[in-house]
């Protein structure tokens, strides 16, 4: 019995975990739903074909993840999406911390140039072929 067979259940597990995390990002502003998608669709080819297959086959997450496992790319429209949503954060951060008299200033620099290093990443990951 090889490592990916002893350990299907933690992969299965991450799998699952790590979709659900997926889909409250969806509606929760900040969170990620593309990585965590991927990590999902990484994690279920491990320890789990059906979810695998399921996600590749979702009108929504399959082209992404594909994209992702042939080419290491991310289409345009998701590096919009996930630049508008660290912009928004990064905003309501900015709101919420300048209300807050006794802040320290790596409370805001580090979400800042967290979100900063991911979208700069981001954006230097090639498009996938039309």
């Amino acid at each position: 019995m090889d490592g990916r067979n002893r350990f299907r259940w933690a992969w299965w597990l991450l799998a699952y975990a790590s979709l659900a995390l997926g889909i409250i990002g969806a509606f929760v502003p900040g969170m990620p739903t593309t990585v965590f998608v991927l990590v999902a669709a990484w994690a279920a080819a491990r320890g789990s074909e059906r979810l695998h297959r399921r996600l590749l086959a979702d009108p929504r997450f399959g082209p992404v993840i594909l994209a992702w496992q042939r080419h290491r790319a991310v289409p345009r429209r998701a590096k919009r999406a996930a630049t508008w949503a660290m912009l928004v954060c990064a905003a309501v951060l900015l709101a919420v911390m300048a209300a807050v008299p006794s802040h320290r200033g790596w409370m805001v620099a580090l979400p800042l140039l967290c979100m900063a290093a991911v979208g700069a990443w981001l954006w230097r990951r090639p498009e996938p072929p039309a």
